[in-house]
């Protein structure tokens, strides 16, 4: 039988561009998917609707609240995957994420956005280095080697649930790694295809934004390190 997928796509204001993400899904071969509008003030909620997502609303904004709320309204799937709502992933690749976890070789697959060449040179120069930064902390402390903090990836559902997930904003894919290290999952990374988003970013898009961003990710890692 084939494994249930879920997909869990946070939304922050993302009516132009959602519809480009879920069209490319296999939506067919898919268990659910869920759109998690993060109190948005567009038309996100409808547009998702319109193309085949189920819609959950999560009013306390922050990545990782979106994702948090989307876990708890999962229908018990085998594998959840993570994608972004701005179509800066190519989500007709999400078979290159769990087909390593349907056949029992992994626990958590990340695609990276760091591999490719022409990957790497649509990420903003503040994107790129905050990656290397914390990749490199993650490597010295908790001795694994990441090339990213890609949004794109996916896990078994009860590997999911085992790692506890809490981080409500900028922390929460580097939770996830480190959580995933420390708890030995089968980890794999594998190049992703990554293009210019629609629209600007909310966080690297801004100086605000890439500072707080940045401050929360090497918070987080600290944390996970004495804790």
């Amino acid at each position: 039988m084939h494994p249930k997928i879920s997909v869990i796509i946070p939304a922050f204001n993302e009516e132009q561009s959602l519809p480009l993400v879920l069209n490319d899904l296999p939506q067919s071969t898919l268990h659910e998917i869920i759109v998690v509008d993060n109190a948005s003030t567009d038309r996100t909620a409808q547009v998702a609707q319109e193309n085949g997502a189920r819609v959950v609303r999560e009013e306390r904004r922050g990545y990782g609240s979106a994702c948090l709320r989307g876990i708890l309204s999962l229908n018990e799937p085998d594998i959840v995957v993570f994608l972004d709502a701005d179509y800066s992933d190519y989500p007709e690749e999400m078979d290159l994420l769990t087909d390593p976890i349907i056949s029992g070789e992994r626990d958590f697959v990340l695609g990276s956005r760091m591999i490719l060449k022409e990957s790497r040179a649509a990420l903003l120069p503040q994107a790129r280095y905050g990656n290397w930064l914390a990749v490199f902390l993650i490597r010295l402390f908790f001795k694994h080697r990441f090339s990213d903090l890609g949004p794109f990836r996916a896990i078994r559902y009860d590997a999911l649930k085992v790692i506890g997930m809490q981080d409500i904003d900028f922390g929460w894919t580097v939770e996830m790694q480190i959580k995933a290290v420390k708890r030995k999952l089968r980890i794999l990374e594998i190049p992703v295809r990554y293009r210019d988003r629609v629209g600007v970013s909310k966080i690297t898009g801004t100086v605000a934004g890439t500072l707080k961003a940045g401050t929360k990710i090497i918070y987080t890692i600290f944390k996970y390190l004495i804790t």
